[in-house]
């Protein structure tokens, strides 16, 4: 009845993992030829964790759930004194520490991610770090990608006699330069312009130039010349007027600038499009013309709320519409789940019968996968509850008869001396 009453009392709370009551024989032994020796039974709850509960949608974009098996890891305090636990119950929010926990107070870990999106699993739950978004407010990333979209003049005249560092030196007038702006390690922008001529059918030279008075060095150590020139090469199109790379991955590689202010940088990718692609530069008979630019990095500004997707990505979302990954999250599997010794606050502890803990990415090694915005509710049947309820009750009704007819018997005993 004990096992009923916390099922039903629990029926709505996130994550809760039902208990049942399993008995077995308790007898004191003996020859059953002569002699009977009555006994009785022996209760032992069983926590049906490996159960899976029903995802429900959420409206909250830090509500996670897990469909299959896995648990999150969490632990009772920010600091690494505190208890590693593991838990289903997903319904994560921000406390005014910035750090992400759920209901019953539980910090939520995970993988730090660095400024390319990579991070280290080492199977250790050492390398997991307490989830803090907004420890973001304030600060800056730099510049790792550039991803330009812009139509060239199909009609323009070819230039003769272009050698390379033509246009950053002044000899040529490009015939087509847009400029975008980049940031450093510390959120200071510096400028790229990038300059385009056409040599011939369907082709034209193309170069990167920046301020010299702001870069160091490139290429890894590499002096700038003076016309600013950081890279250059050479554009072909197809004759549907679509990017021609050939067997080339992109048309330029990264550019490693180290800036003159000291401040860090990460290798910048150049994005242009794809092979036989429209999806960034095109020749085509109109004006040339910049489409779209996209330039991560910059001052992050603050953080104005906190997502996470499918895959367990935690993202800082900040107040001028960008979002930045900055965690992932991992699962906890173990060999038998059901062994593991529950403690308040729906969480669990590794104990002997469990085996030890497996961590690892969501979807591999036999893990389940994360459903954002959902929660997995409990998987107690109230149905199946009530019903138990009855049947244990009768159960109890018709065993405490037998204290009655033996009450009747003895009386009848002592009714023999009269």
């Amino acid at each position: 009845m004990a096992t009923v009453a916390d099922n039903i009392t629990n029926v709505n709370t996130i994550g809760y993992k039902g208990v049942s009551a399993q008995f077995e024989t308790l007898v004191t032994g003996g020859s059953l030829s002569s002699s009977y020796s009555a006994g009785g039974v022996t209760a032992t709850p069983k926590a049906l964790i490996s159960k899976q509960g029903l995802l429900q949608a959420s409206s909250s974009l830090t509500d996670i759930g897990i469909d299959g098996s896995g648990f999150f890891v969490v632990r009772s305090s920010p600091d690494a004194g505190g208890t590693t636990a593991y838990t289903r119950a997903g319904s994560f929010t921000t406390d005014s520490s910035g750090y992400l926990r759920n209901t019953a107070g539980y910090y939520l870990m995970g993988w730090p991610l660095d400024a390319t999106g990579s991070y280290v699993n080492n199977g250790s739950e050492a390398s997991l770090q307490p989830i803090r978004p907004n420890a973001l407010t304030g600060a800056a990333t730099p510049t790792t990608a550039i991803q330009l979209r812009a139509n060239l003049d199909s009609t323009a005249e070819p230039v003769t006699g272009y050698t390379a560092g033509d246009m950053s030196d002044g000899t040529l007038s490009p015939q087509f330069s847009r400029s975008v702006v980049v940031y450093d390690a510390q959120g200071t922008s510096h400028s790229l312009t990038f300059n385009f001529a056409k040599t011939g059918a369907n082709t034209w030279a193309t170069e990167v130039t920046g301020d010299p008075a702001e870069i160091a060095t490139i290429g890894g150590g590499n002096a700038v010349p003076a016309s600013g020139l950081l890279a250059s090469g050479t554009i072909s199109f197809n004759a549907d007027g679509s990017l021609n790379l050939g067997t080339a991955q992109s048309l330029l590689g990264d550019l490693d600038i180290t800036w003159s202010n000291g401040a860090g940088s990460t290798p910048i990718s150049l994005d242009m499009g794809s092979n036989a692609g429209l999806d960034g530069l095109t020749q085509f008979g109109s004006t040339s013309a910049l489409l779209s630019s996209t330039v991560d990095g910059g001052m992050l500004g603050t953080v104005a709320s906190v997502k996470i997707s499918d895959k367990g990505v935690v993202s800082a979302v900040f107040d001028d519409g960008t979002s930045r990954p900055i965690y992932q999250l991992p699962l906890a599997t173990f060999q038998n789940p059901d062994g593991l010794t529950r403690i308040s606050g729906n969480a669990y502890l590794v104990s002997e019968q469990s085996g030890n803990v497996a961590i690892n990415e969501p979807g591999t090694v036999g893990g389940g996968t994360l459903s954002a915005s959902m929660l997995e509710a409990s998987n107690v049947d109230l149905a199946a509850e009530f019903s138990n309820m009855i049947l244990f009750q009768r159960a109890y009704s018709a065993s405490s008869k037998i204290i009655t007819t033996v009450d009747d018997m003895l009386q009848e005993v002592s009714n023999l001396k009269r």
